[in-house]
C-alpha cells in the first residue's frame, strides 16, 4: 500500500481529544498600513474560514493579544511580523511571541529585495541561527500572489504535523509510564502517523476502558484505529496491517536487491535502485527514516534553506522510492542471511523468507545504554533512548535532561525546550564544538538550554519513574542529586549487525568492513573468513567480504555519520550492485556455454570437481 502523503508526525498531548470547535490563530503585524491591508486581505481570503486572524499595526498591542490568547488556552499556528515597527522592532516581537507560544511558526515579513539590506539580512541570519525565527516571507505584491501563499501553506502544513491533534489515525490507550505504551507511541510517531494518547489513569481513560469493556492492564497498551479496530498489545506486524501499510512484499519471487534498513542510506539506495529498473525491496524493523527520522530539524541538508524535520525528509524519500516501484516490508526484522545458489535467502521474524540476488545492508546504529542498573530498571518510565518526538509535549512545564554532545542530542534539547520548563544538556566532553555543528550550538544557547560540560550521570531513581539523577561534575564530586522528570539518552552507538554470518567481516565494535578495509594490509589480498574464498582483485568501495552483499551508512566502518554522506553512499552503491549483477550474469552465461560444449545429449554433465562448497556465494573475478 502506498505511503499517505497527508499523514503527519505530530502526537496528541496527554489527555485525549482537543476541542474541535476552537479554531487556531494566525497573527499578522505590520506598521505599514498599505502592506498590512494587502496581507490581511490575502490571509482572510485563503485562510479565514479555518483560522481566526489577528491583523495588527502595533507590535506592543499584538504582543498583548498573544498574552491574552495564551491565558485563554488558544493555539497560535503562525506569526508574521514586519521588522520596521516604531513601537516594538519585529525581532523583539518575535522573541516575545516564541516565549508565549513556542509551538507557533514564526516568520519575518519583508518587502521584495530587502534581503540586501544589511540590517534585514542580519535579523534573518541571527533569527534563524538562534531559533526565534523560522524563515522570512516576502510580502505579497498583488492579489493571489501564489509565491506568498506557497510559503504560508508550507508553514501551516509543518505546524499541523507537529502540533495538531484533532485528526488522528490512531489512539494509544495506556498507563502514562507504560514501557510498551511508549514503544507503541514511538513507532506511530516515527512512521508518520498522527495519533492521540489517553492515559488510563485519567477520568477520560477510565471512561474509555469501561466503554470498550476492558480492564486497565498495567503495561499492556490498547490501540484504537480510525476505522474502529481495537488491538490489545499489538505486535509490529499487527500494527503495520492495522495502519494499512502491510507487513509483506506486494509480489512474490526473487528480487534483484533487498535493502535492509530505511534510514537515509537505505532510502537513497531504494530510490536509485528502483529508478534504474532493479526489482527492489526495503525491509525495515522499526520506522522509516531510522535515527535521522527522529530529528526535529535538520538545517544543513542541501536544498532546504529553513531546514526540514527528519520525519518529513524520510517520508518524502519513502514516497519517492515507492512511486519509482520499490516495495517495502514494514516493521519486520531480518534475522538471518543464508546462501541460496547465486543469491541469498533473508530470514525474517515473520512468515517465509525473501530471495534476492544482492543485499545492501543499511541497518544503521542504535544508542548505547547508560549501564546504570537503577535507571535501566525503570525502562521507559522516564528513560528514553533517542530523540523525543513521541514524548516532548508530555513534559510541558517539567525539568528534563538530555545526555550526549552530538547533533542528535542538540536537536533533541532544542525541541524539548519548546515545551519543558527547563532542559539540561549533560556532556562528558570539554566542549560542544568537538561534536556538534555550529548552528546547533547557537540554537542550544538561544533556547535557554543549560549545558553541563565534563559531567556524567552516575545514578538515578524514583518511585515507579525517574524523579532524580546523580551526576559527577568537572571537579570529580560524587552524587550531586538533581531533580528530573525524564532523561533522553543519546550517547555513542552500536551497529545492528549481531544477526549477520561470521563470514561477513566486521571491526572490533561490530561495524561492517567494506572495500579495502577488509583486505589484508600487508598482502593486499582478501583474507579468508568462515570459508569464504579469498579474493585477489581490488574490492569496490561498499562491497563487504561476502559476495553480493554491500553495506552503506552508519553501519559501515569508517562512515561519516551524516545524513548527506549516507544519502550519497546509498546512491553510489547501486552502481556497484549493477556492475556486480552484470558480471554475475556474464559468468553464469559463460558457464552455461562451457557446460553445453562438454555435455553429451541426455547426460548429467561433467564432474567439474573441487570438493565441497563453502556455502557462501563465490566472488566473480573481474576481467
Amino acid at each position: 500500500m502506498p505511503p499517505d502523503p497527508a499523514s503527519g508526525t505530530g502526537a496528541a498531548g496527554d489527555g485525549g481529544t482537543a476541542p474541535t470547535d476552537v479554531r487556531s490563530v494566525i497573527v499578522v503585524v505590520d506598521a505599514d498600513q498599505e502592506a498590512l491591508a494587502l496581507v490581511g486581505a490575502e490571509m482572510d481570503r485563503r485562510y479565514g474560514r479555518d483560522y481566526d486572524l489577528v491583523v495588527e499595526g502595533s507590535g506592543e498591542r499584538a504582543l498583548e493579544g498573544l498574552r491574552a490568547l495564551r491565558e485563554e488556552g488558544r493555539r497560535v499556528a503562525l506569526v508574521l511580523a514586519a521588522d520596521e515597527m516604531p513601537d516594538l522592532p519585529g525581532e523583539e516581537f518575535l522573541v516575545g511571541s516564541r516565549a508565549l507560544h513556542p509551538g507557533a511558526c514564526r516568520a519575518l515579513l519583508i518587502r521584495w529585495g530587502a534581503w540586501g539590506d544589511p540590517r534585514t539580512r542580519e535579523v534573518i541570519l541571527r533569527g534563524m541561527g538562534t531559533g526565534f525565527l523560522d524563515y522570512y516571507v516576502l510580502k505579497p505584491w498583488r492579489r493571489r500572489d501564489e509565491y506568498f501563499h506557497r510559503t504560508i501553506s508550507e508553514f501551516l502544513h509543518e505546524w499541523s504535523r507537529r502540533e495538531e491533534d484533532i485528526q488522528r489515525e490512531a489512539t494509544v490507550v495506556s498507563r502514562r509510564w507504560s514501557t510498551r505504551g511508549h514503544e507503541l507511541r514511538s513507532l506511530l510517531a516515527r512512521n508518520g502517523f498522527p495519533y492521540g494518547f489517553v492515559d488510563t489513569g485519567s477520568e477520560e481513560g477510565r471512561a474509555l476502558l469501561t466503554q470498550l469493556g476492558l480492564e486497565d492492564p498495567e503495561d499492556v497498551p490498547i490501540l484504537l484505529t480510525v476505522d474502529g479496530h481495537v488491538l490489545v498489545d499489538p505486535s509490529r506486524g499487527e500494527l503495520a496491517r492495522a495502519l494499512g501499510i502491510g507487513s509483506g512484499p506486494e509480489e512474490e519471487g526473487h528480487f534483484d536487491v533487498v535493502v535492509v534498513g530505511s534510514g537515509p542510506a537505505g532510502l537513497s539506495a531504494a530510490v536509485y535502485a528502483a529508478s534504474e529498473g532493479l526489482r527492489t525491496l526495503v525491509v525495515e524493523r522499526e520506522a522509516i527514516g531510522g535515527q535521522a527520522g527522529s530529528s526535529s530539524r535538520i538545517r544543513n541538508y542541501l536544498g532546504f534553506a529553513r531546514g526540514i524535520s527528519g520525519a518529513e525528509l524520510a517520508q518524502r524519500a519513502y514516497q519517492q522510492a515507492w512511486v519509482l516501484g520499490a516495495q517495502f516490508l514494514h516493521m519486520r526484522s531480518v534475522t538471518g542471511l543464508v546462501p541460496d545458489g547465486e543469491g541469498w535467502l533473508l530470514e525474517t521474524d515473520g512468515e517465509g523468507a525473501i530471495r534476492t540476488r544482492t543485499v545492501v545492508l543499511a541497518t544503521g546504529v542504535s544508542y548505547r545504554g547508560l549501564g546504570i542498573p537503577a535507571l535501566d530498571a525503570l525502562g521507559s518510565a522516564g528513560v528514553f533512548y533517542g530523540a523525543p518526538a513521541a514524548e516532548a509535549r508530555g513534559f510541558t512545564g517539567s525539568a528534563v535532561h538530555v545526555i550526549g554532545g552530538g547533533n542528535s542530542a542538540g536537536q533533541a534539547a532544542v525541541h524539548l525546550a519548546r515545551y519543558a520548563k527547563r532542559v539540561t544538556l549533560i556532556v562528558r566532553g570539554e566542549s560542544l564544538e568537538a561534536s556538534m555543528s555550529r548552528y546547533l550550538i547557537d540554537e542550544v544557547e538561544a533556547s535557554g538550554v543549560e549545558v553541563l560540560l565534563r559531567t556524567e550521570v552516575i545514578d538515578g531513581g524514583g518511585e515507579g519513574r525517574v524523579e532524580w539523577l546523580a551526576v559527577r561534575g568537572p571537579g570529580g564530586e560524587e552524587g550531586t542529586r538533581i531533580p528530573s522528570s525524564a532523561v533522553f539518552v543519546m550517547i555513542g552507538a552500536r551497529p545492528r549487525t549481531e544477526w549477520l554470518p561470521s563470514a561477513l567481516r566486521r571491526d572490533a565494535r561490530g561495524y561492517v568492513l567494506t572495500g579495502e578495509d577488509f583486505l589484508d594490509r600487508e598482502s593486499g589480498e582478501a583474507s579468508e573468513s568462515g570459508g569464504a574464498p579469498a579474493r585477489r582483485e581490488r574490492p569496490r568501495m561498499f562491497e563487504t567480504s561476502v559476495s553480493g552483499v554491500f553495506a552503506v551508512g552508519d553501519v559501515r566502518h569508517g562512515s561519516l555519520k551524516r545524513v548527506a554522506s549516507a544519502v550519497g553512499e546509498g546512491s553510489v552503491v547501486v552502481s556497484e550492485v549493477h556492475r556486480y549483477l552484470a558480471e554475475a550474469s556474464a559468468t553464469e552465461a559463460s558457464a552455461r556455454i562451457g557446460a553445453d560444449a562438454f555435455t553429451a545429449p541426455g547426460s548429467s554433465g561433467p564432474d567439474l570437481g573441487g570438493g565441497q562448497s563453502s556455502g557462501l556465494p563465490s566472488r566473480h573475478r573481474r576481467g
